[in-house]
Formats: structure tokens, C-alpha cells, sequence
């Protein structure tokens, strides 16, 4: 890579992680402030669907200004409206503010990711691009991780408002990074061909129509997966295992580490071998390695699960902005890349509810059942999709 797409990789691996770590500052800080309000569990739990409501919303309308006006300009006001209303939430006096800032923030970051991914595959070599969107990938898992660790000293000490507050830091980061990024080229010929981006021109033909519903259903599961992984799985090992909190600490780090290794494999096999193989080999891991969390009988079995599992269920997270930009062309990438990203978060985060159904009904192993049948439709998804055939091929054609 040159020095300027270093430049690029390190803007949008950053703004990701900053974004993810303004939208995980939610999970370290919900009981706070359900004792805050007072409110009920149910309550609490909308703050996150408005969330995700919001950055379906702000996916669309920014991935649409990206697409028209540029990557680097909706780069910068995404991460500008994230942050402030982020600060803002240190100034919510009742629950229906909290609703607004965090739709708001979702707004900001909805749109953030497909300014950056477009900004991406076109600045980066394509034969580079899976293993770029993958380094972006491990981004948001630095992000939880900052979350957290920001979480554990600022929450005890000055409150879940303080939290917020440093949400306003990424506005400094973008300022600085802003300065020396610019258009793509690709977008420059774009603009001068004046063609104009709409929402219906991911579903133009009957072909464009199934490769976009498609690729919605792999990131449905890659969602749905992973938030039943972070969400329920460390409760569950508590009970199980008769884990502390900080035992199951130690199981949520190794996950993340698992995860974020996973996805730098997965980058590197998908530009080596071809998208459709690499989705392929983890989707199948995926479906399988899960069960290994049923096997965990102690401390120890339980690390090495759940890094394997992380390995493979969210490796694959930072392939999916590489194959919708190799997919759509110039004039909706950025839109194709918040709309699939964002409808995938809508509907994939409602598995928590889901999941909660078949522990309270049913198993854990009915859970993994679950997860084991989404993974295989994924998967099917892969196999059968004509878009993923024609990168496949294309990729085998420079190989031999």
C-alpha cells in the first residue's frame, strides 16, 4: 500500500471503531440507567431497537448523500452527528430523550459505514480489498473493547452521563484526518458522467432484486449470530459454569480476541482464494463450532471455545463491505453498502429475543440449533447467489 492508502485504512479502521464504541457504551451502561429513571426492562430494551431503527434510517439517507456529494464529506458529518448526540445524552433529564439522542446517534452511525467502505474499495487495490474491509472489521472490535475498559473506570466513579461525554472525541480525529483525505477517482468520474443515486437501483432487474435480498439474509445471520453470541451466551456460562462476573469477563475478552483474529484470516484467504470458498469454509465452521460451548466443562475448555467460536462466527464480519462494493458500481455503492449493512442490524438484532424464547421454553441446545440452521442458509445463500459466482470466478481466472 502507499503511504495515502495507509492514510484511508487507519481513517476508516478508526472512525469504525469509534462508532462501535459510541454504540456499545449502551450495553455498559443500560442498568444504570434503568436505576437512573426508573424504568422497566422493557423500557430499557427499546433504547437499543431505536437505535438500530435510526441507523436503518441514517444508513439510507447518508448512503445516498455519499453516493451524490462524496465519501469523505458524509464520512465527516456521520461521525460529527454521532458525537453530538452522544454529548447530548449527558443532558437527558427523562427516557424519551434518551430515545431521541440514541436515534439520532444511530442516524450518524448508520451512515458512517458504507461512506467508509466505499471510500475503501475504491482508494485500495481490489486484490487487497478483503483483508482491507477486515482490518476495518477488527476496528469496531477495538471499539467494544474501549467501551468497556472506559466503561469499567468512568461508570463507578462519575457516572453513566460521563460515559457519553467521550463520545465527543471523535469529532477531534476526524478534524485531524479530514485534512489530507480526498474523493476517489472513481467517484470523480462519477460525478461527471452526473449520474444520480436512488434507492430503487438495488432492485432495478429481477437479478439485482435477488442479489440484494440476498446478500441482506448473510448479513441477517452474521448479525443474528453475533448478538446471540455477546449478548446471552456469557449469562449463560455464569449458570452453567458457575462463572463470576469477571470469569465471564475473561470469556467475553477471548471471544473478542478470537473474533478479531478470525476476521484478519478471513480477509486474507478471501483475496487469496475467492469470496465464495472463504464464506463458505467459515459458514460451515460456524454451524458446527458453536456446539462447543455445550462441551465447555470448565474454565479453561470454555476460553478455548469461545475463541474458536469467535474465530469463525464473526471472521467473516469484514468480508461483506468488500463483496457489496465489488458488487454495485460507483453510483450506489456507498447506499448498497448502508442499506444491506443497516436492514441486516434491524432484523439480526431482534435474535436476542428470540434466543431469550428458546432458554426460557426450550435449551441451550435448541439455541445452538438455531444458529446452527441460519449459518446453513447463509450458506446456501452463498452457493446459489449468481454475484458471488461471478467474483468467485473471476478470482479463480487470475489464479491460474
Amino acid at each position: 500500500m502507499t503511504k495515502y492508502q495507509k492514510k484511508v485504512l487507519f481513517s476508516t479502521s478508526a472512525g469504525i471503531a469509534l462508532e462501535n464504541m459510541d454504540i456499545m457504551f449502551l450495553a455498559f451502561s443500560l442498568s444504570s440507567i434503568i436505576t437512573t429513571f426508573g424504568i422497566s426492562s422493557t423500557l430499557a430494551g427499546f433504547i437499543s431497537t431505536i437505535t438500530n431503527l435510526g441507523m436503518l434510517v441514517g444508513g439510507i439517507f447518508f448512503g445516498l448523500m455519499a453516493d451524490r456529494f462524496g465519501r469523505v464529506k458524509v464520512f465527516f458529518y456521520t461521525v460529527l452527528l454521532f458525537s453530538i448526540a452522544s454529548v447530548l445524552m449527558y443532558f437527558a433529564s427523562n427516557i424519551y430523550l434518551v430515545y431521541l439522542f440514541r436515534f439520532i446517534a444511530g442516524i450518524g452511525a448508520g451512515g458512517e459505514y458504507g461512506a467508509c467502505m466505499a471510500l475503501l474499495s475504491e482508494s485500495i487495490s481490489k486484490k487487497h480489498l478483503g483483508i482491507a474491509t477486515s482490518i476495518a472489521g477488527v476496528g469496531a472490535q477495538v471499539g467494544a473493547a474501549l467501551a468497556a475498559i472506559l466503561a469499567s473506570f468512568i461508570i463507578p466513579t462519575l457516572g453513566w452521563e460521563m460515559l457519553y461525554v467521550i463520545g465527543v472525541l471523535p469529532i477531534f480525529m476526524v478534524l485531524y484526518i479530514r485534512r489530507d483525505l480526498k474523493e476517489p477517482e472513481a467517484f470523480h468520474d462519477n460525478q461527471k458522467e452526473q449520474k444520480t443515486s436512488r434507492l430503487a437501483d438495488l432492485f432495478t432487474t429481477k437479478e439485482l432484486t435477488l442479489q440484494t435480498i440476498g446478500l441482506s439474509i448473510m448479513v441477517t445471520v452474521q448479525i443474528a449470530g453475533y448478538f446471540g453470541l455477546m449478548n446471552w451466551l456469557p449469562s449463560i456460562m455464569q449458570q452453567r459454569l458457575n462463572l463470576s462476573v469477571s470469569g465471564s469477563s475473561l470469556w467475553m475478552v477471548c471471544t473478542i480476541l478470537g473474533m478479531s483474529l478470525g476476521m484478519l484470516t478471513f480477509g486474507t484467504i478471501m483475496d487469496k482464494i475467492g469470496p465464495q470458498i472463504a464464506f463458505a469454509i467459515f459458514l460451515l465452521f460456524s454451524s458446527v463450532s458453536v456446539y462447543l460451548l455445550i462441551l465447555a466443562t470448565n474454565k479453561f475448555t470454555l476460553v478455548a471455545a469461545a475463541m474458536i467460536v469467535g474465530y469463525f462466527i464473526n471472521g467473516m464480519y469484514g468480508g461483506y463491505g468488500a463483496i457489496i462494493s465489488s458488487l454495485y458500481p460507483t453510483t450506489i455503492r456507498a447506499t448498497a453498502n448502508n442499506f444491506i449493512m443497516n436492514l441486516g442490524r434491524a432484523i439480526g438484532g431482534f435474535s436476542s429475543i428470540l434466543i431469550g424464547f428458546l432458554i426460557d421454553h426450550y435449551s441451550l441446545t435448541a439455541v445452538m440449533l438455531f444458529l446452527t440452521i441460519i449459518y446453513l442458509i447463509s450458506l446456501a445463500v452463498v452457493l446459489l447467489l449468481p454475484g458471488m459466482r461471478q467474483l468467485q470466478k473471476a478470482k479463480t481466472s487470475t489464479l491460474a
